[in-house]
C-alpha cells in the first residue's frame, strides 16, 4: 500500500457514538473527519433515517457501533429488542452502505466462537456462547454479503477495570478501549475479518496488573461447570497489521 493512501484523510460517521467505545473514540487524535450522530439523527432502526443522514453528509466509512450490549440478560428477556438493533439494525446500515457504495466497519463479538478450546482464528467454527453473542452474528451475516466490509471480533473492556472480582479459570483477550481506539485507527484500509484483542490469559491475571487488590473468583462455579470458558482469540493477524503500518 502506498504511503499517500495511507496518508489520505477520511469522512467518518461513527454510529453509537454516545456509548461506552464511542466516547473514548472521540477522544482520540487524529486527522479523519470524525462525525457522532445521535439517534434522532440517525436510527438505525429506520432505513429512511440512516439513507438520509448518510446521503447528506456522504462518508468514505461508516463505522457501526451502535447496538444493545448490557446488561446481558436483556437479549433473554427482550429478544425483540435485541434483534431490532443488533440484527436488524445492522442489515439495514448495510444495505444502505452498500447502496451507496461506503466502507462498513463492524464491531462483532469474541462470544461467536464456541469458547470452549480458545485460540479461534479469523476461520474457526463459530457457535455463540449466548443471546448476545447470536445477535452479533446475526449482524455479521448480513455485513459478511457487503464485500467492502471490515468485521472486527473484539474483546475489550473498560478501564479501569470495573470489578472487583475477576475469573481465575476464565480466559480471553481483554485489552481497554483506549488501545482498540488506537488499533482502529491502523485498520481503516482493511476488509474481511479481524481478530482484535490482548494476549490470552485469565481475566484475573489481566486485571491484577492494574488492581493488585482485585480478589479471585471462579467462574466455573457461578457459571456452571458446563459453561464454556475459554473464547480466547488468536490475535497473529492482528499483530501482523500493527507491526507492518
Amino acid at each position: 500500500m502506498s504511503k499517500s493512501r495511507r496518508r489520505k484523510i477520511f469522512k467518518i460517521v461513527v454510529t453509537g457514538g454516545t456509548g461506552r467505545f464511542g466516547k473514548v473514540l472521540k477522544k482520540v487524535k487524529t486527522n479523519h473527519k470524525m462525525i457522532f450522530p445521535n439517534k434522532k439523527k440517525l436510527n438505525i432502526t429506520k432505513i429512511n433515517s440512516i439513507e438520509k443522514f448518510l446521503v447528506k453528509n456522504r462518508p468514505d466509512i461508516v463505522i457501526h457501533l451502535a447496538a444493545l450490549s448490557r446488561p446481558m440478560k436483556i437479549h433473554d428477556k427482550n429478544i425483540i429488542k435485541s434483534i431490532d438493533l443488533n440484527i436488524i439494525g445492522t442489515a439495514n446500515i448495510t444495505k444502505i452502505t452498500s447502496k451507496l457504495k461506503i466502507k462498513l466497519i463492524y464491531f462483532s463479538t469474541c462470544y461467536v466462537y464456541p469458547s470452549t478450546k480458545g485460540n479461534y482464528g479469523e476461520n474457526s467454527e463459530l457457535l455463540p456462547i449466548n443471546n448476545y453473542a447470536w445477535s452479533k452474528l446475526g449482524g455479521e451475516s448480513a455485513v459478511q454479503m457487503y464485500k467492502n466490509s471490515l468485521i472486527l471480533r473484539i474483546c475489550m473492556t473498560e478501564n479501569p477495570f470495573v470489578h472487583k472480582k475477576a475469573f481465575t479459570d476464565f480466559k480471553t483477550n481483554f485489552i481497554f478501549h483506549e488501545e482498540v481506539a488506537k488499533t482502529l485507527m491502523k485498520l481503516l484500509f482493511k476488509k474481511g475479518i479481524i481478530n482484535v484483542g490482548g494476549p490470552a490469559q485469565s481475566v484475573f491475571k489481566f486485571a491484577k496488573k492494574f488492581n493488585p487488590k482485585i480478589k479471585k473468583i471462579s467462574a466455573k462455579k457461578m457459571l456452571g461447570r458446563t459453561f464454556p470458558l475459554n473464547p480466547s482469540m488468536n490475535i497473529s493477524k492482528l499483530k501482523k497489521i500493527i507491526s507492518n503500518d
